[in-house]
């Protein structure tokens, strides 16, 4: 299988597969080159985080800084950052 190598950190996805298909998240930790961990801040928590298989997800091109750089930083992003996140994404790709 050919699993995408360019997921990054802070990276926004959207669920293709499985219970949360047609909803985004953000990328929160890299587990390896097949898989990483998901949250959305709301049902999947930054301390609960969903992991993922790359080929259930499709990765949209925009990173979200503040919760890249939060995450180099401390290691850790808060939930409300992560909606604030998504918020804004999905408001300036309507």
């Amino acid at each position: 299988m050919d699993y995408p190598s360019r997921s990054k950190l802070g990276q926004i996805v959207l669920i293709s597969h499985g219970r949360d298909a047609g909803q985004y998240a953000i990328i929160v930790r890299l587990l390896d080159e097949r898989f990483v961990f998901v949250a959305d801040g709301d049902k999947k928590k930054f301390d609960r985080p969903k992991k993922k298989n790359l080929l259930h997800l499709e990765l949209i091109d925009y990173v979200s800084l503040e919760v890249q750089r939060s995450l180099l930083e401390t290691g850790r992003v808060t939930n409300g950052k992560l909606r604030y996140a998504l918020k804004k994404f999905e408001f300036n790709n309507q």
